[in-house]
């Protein structure tokens, strides 16, 4: 008879594990108990050796599937004969290892279940279980308890009871666990009628005015959304018009047929046995996909792009709604465009009045805002858009301790909140732009909820250069020591702590002591980063964004670049194509005929050019796109930001798309382009003044501008000119310096086209490249770029 204990620690909470550990036990015929100690989960179990080695090995290799445990303490104790084995009740430690689970879309056994008209759960929308439901976005505070969830006022029913005690059930400590006598229910409300609809009633009257083109608010696990017929295009228009959102894509919610092809998808859009896959993991991120030829969906849901953003059913309450609508809906956030998603009935009755008279609300409390995860696809592995419902908090690991608690709060746009303590960085959901008071008001909200949730308590905080950012505002006026990072260096330090040896500690380790800090282990390689986005401070003090820097976090210096130019009318350019395009054109002594009919005063603004009134230069490549699509004829406004870059990026994707020619198979030179004088243009690599290896965009403009081609071929000669360029750079620096690691960061890289052509060169021509898997390529990853660049500093005393 002997007595083990363990101490795990990961994803353990919230994903069944204790009833599993209970259940093995019991297999093993062990004695002893197993409790949350708010962050962590002992294990004592006694019994026969053979028995307990058995049971040791099934800890982690027969875990419950979300389950992602790992030992931190393993012993052999002495411990007086034990009678049976015990789940007992939480308990709070002094030194938390805290890990908080997210949510989940329903799983197999509750939808059979949910299906099944002899079950007493049939049909019931908030049906869960330890393996499925909702997590994040109900905890109030942990230990992750019914009582410290907003479930706590839902008292169980007797049958609820039973299964929650009984070990053998699967809602064995299934904290969020309900039926349709003790839990959650929704009702539909019609501001016309002053009408409040309960269950099924109100489930039939939200889908009625569904059918007649109506736009309804639908609550679902982190918000709600606004919600209509996606192939009735007046819906749709009348849906634009009163969020205002004239273009930007908007998502599409479709049913699971349960097949293995989801064959009741083919005739809107075109799926991959891996874009099928992706689209059932438990947390049912929107996916980018092709729409197919002849989609029923409304030209409406993604005017003018060749992708369409779809999902499957996030909660049983969706499954409900659109299994009974019988066809996709537009369910984008429920939001004023640009802000956090809403999650209160008062104010989405109070500030979306006018998009919608119609709601289904639900009575289960969401204690956090979490919008839906938006992934692609590139280069065959799902890259994440937005990080959000399901995936998040993102927990990334590091191989050494931070010096101190610090707060890293990212930057004005596509905003998240980076929480890095011990060896553990913990990066929010997404929060938004940063433009408005509510938007402000969610993250500060959020900061404290971090701290609050993992016990941490910041003694630093690090933001962006750029002081007019609100979220460096907010960082000057915290009280904490103020860090600063430049805005391309955390993009380049996102990708590379992501891809390197920070996830690997059996390759990377630092050591400190009191007199010198080293690293051990394998050495930080110097890694070659590309930059290119929208725009960012610059240490020069320009507004950078077509960068190359070589070196490591807290280390790097800048190698590369695009050419500059001067947009009239400073921030005005990022929603104004035409000005970028105007800029190129007078940098380069290239006439516009059509830029007099766009632009009114079009002399006075030249003059005011000449003297550089109100133009600030930018090296930025999202520019250059914005003025590729203008002068292309694609978009001279933009009403969301990277429009321009989007449509020019689907004016070749759509042509691939109908040449059943695989995006990944050489997609800018594809014959069916019809491409005429213009494969790929040769741009000049010089040296300039500040000694950094710059690539000059000129030769593009008479392309551009050439009447002659067809707008396709334009678009996919731009896109194969900047990859070989990068490509062509890649190369003269790896000369000088000999470095083989790529990596890719950055909104430009989110161009499917562009970076599948980069990834063919480089790999083409030796190198290992790498774009973000776990974060987005965007600003969504610069609170995790500016902890690793702080993180290093540190210990490399930078």
């Amino acid at each position: 008879m002997k007595t083990f204990r363990w101490l795990l620690i990961g994803q353990v909470q919230g994903v069944g594990f204790r009833p599993f550990i209970y259940r093995l036990a019991m297999m093993f015929q062990l004695s002893g108990w197993v409790k949350n100690q708010l962050g962590q989960v002992e294990i004592v179990a006694q019994g026969n050796l053979e028995f307990l080695e058995k049971f040791s090995h099934d800890l982690l290799n027969k875990a419950p599937p979300l389950a992602k445990p790992k030992i931190l303490l393993f012993e052999s104790i002495e411990l007086k004969p034990l009678n049976e084995f015990q789940i007992l009740s939480s308990e709070r430690t002094e030194n938390a290892i805290i890990h908080v689970p997210p949510d989940y879309a329903p799983c197999q056994d509750c939808l059979a279940e949910f299906s099944d008209p002899s079950e007493r759960r049939y049909q019931y929308p908030f049906i869960n279980c330890t393996q499925c439901g909702p997590r994040f976005t109900i905890i109030e505070s942990l230990p992750y308890d019914r009582q410290n969830t907003s479930m706590f006022n839902f008292p169980l029913c007797p049958d609820c009871q039973a299964e929650y005690e009984n070990p053998n059930d699967r809602r064995f400590h299934a904290e969020p666990i309900a039926c349709p006598i003790c839990g959650p229910w929704f009702e539909f409300y019609s501001v016309q009628n002053t009408q409040y609809l309960p269950k099924l009633k109100g489930l039939k009257a939200c889908v009625e005015a569904l059918r007649v083109g109506e736009i309804v608010a639908v609550k679902g696990v982190g918000g709600y959304h606004l919600m209509c017929d996606a192939c009735n295009d007046e819906a749709i228009k009348q849906l634009r018009k009163l969020k205002p959102r004239p273009h930007k894509p908007l998502a599409v919610l479709c049913p699971d047929d349960d097949t293995h092809e989801l064959s009741n998808l083919k005739p809107f859009v075109t799926l991959e046995k891996h874009h099928i896959q992706f689209l059932r993991d438990p947390m049912r991120p929107i996916v980018m996909v092709n729409q197919s030829k002849n989609s029923p969906l409304s030209y409406q849901i993604a005017p003018g792009l060749a992708d369409v953003g779809v999902m499957l059913p996030c909660s049983p309450l969706h499954v409900l709604l659109i299994n009974t609508f019988g066809n996709p809906l537009v369910a984008t956030s429920a939001n004023v465009s640009g802000e956090p998603i809403l999650t209160e009935a008062v104010e989405v009755e109070k500030r979306l009045g006018l998009m919608t008279k119609k709601c289904l609300h639900h009575n289960r409390p969401i204690v956090r805002p979490a919008d839906d995860p938006v992934f692609r696809f590139i280069q065959g592995s799902p890259r994440p858009f937005r990080l959000g419902r399901g995936c998040t908090p993102k927990e990334l690991t590091l191989p050494f301790e931070l010096a101190q608690p610090t707060l890293a709060v990212g930057g004005h746009k596509k905003n998240t909140i980076a929480l890095g303590f011990q060896n553990r960085v913990v990066i929010s959901a997404h929060i938004g732009d940063l433009g408005s008071p509510r938007s402000q008001a969610v993250f500060e909200q959020v900061i404290n909820d971090l701290q609050c949730l993992y016990n941490v308590q910041a003694k630093r905080v690090v933001c962006d250069a750029h002081s007019q950012y609100n979220s460096s505002r907010w960082a000057a006026k915290s009280g904490l020591p103020l860090y600063k990072v430049y805005h391309h260096h955390a993009h380049a330090a996102a990708v590379m702590g992501e891809f390197y040896s920070f996830q690997k500690e059996s390759q990377y380790t630092l050591k400190s002591s009191p007199k010198k800090k080293t690293i051990t282990g394998n050495r930080l390689e110097s890694w070659l980063i590309f930059t290119w986005d929208g725009v960012g401070l610059g240490e020069d003090g320009t507004l950078w964004g077509g960068e190359a820097f070589y070196g490591q976090p807290g280390q790097w210096q800048r190698v590369g670049t695009i050419r500059s130019f001067a947009p009239p009318g400073a921030d005005k350019a990022g929603r104004e194509p035409w000005r970028s395009a105007l800029a190129v054109c007078w940098e380069t002594g290239h006439h516009w005929a059509e830029a007099e009919k766009i632009v009114t005063d079009y002399d006075l603004l030249q003059q005011a050019w000449k003297r550089q009134l109100n133009c600030p230069r930018t090296s930025a490549v999202g520019r250059l796109f914005d003025a590729a699509a203008a002068l292309t004829g694609l978009v001279q406004k933009a009403s969301f930001e990277g429009q321009g870059p989007m449509m020019l990026e689907s004016v070749v994707s759509y042509q691939l798309s109908l040449s059943n020619n695989p995006i990944h198979e050489n997609p800018i030179t594809n014959d069916s382009l019809s491409i005429k004088k213009y494969l790929k243009i040769d741009l000049p690599i010089h040296t300039n003044s500040d000694d950094v290896k710059e690539i000059d965009w000129e030769p593009l403009i008479p392309m551009l501008l050439d009447t002659h081609e067809s707008v396709p071929s334009k678009a996919a000669c731009f896109h194969a000119s900047l990859a070989h360029s990068l490509r062509d750079l890649a190369c003269l620096i790896r000369e000088e310096y000999g470095v083989t690691q790529i990596g890719l960061s950055g909104g430009v890289f989110q161009n499917r086209v562009l970076c599948e052509s980069v990834f063919s060169l480089l790999h083409a021509s030796n190198f290992n490249v790498f774009l973000g898997e776990q974060l987005p390529a965007n600003d969504a990853a610069l609170s995790f770029g500016q902890m690793i660049e702080m993180s290093l500093r540190d210990y490399l005393n930078f």
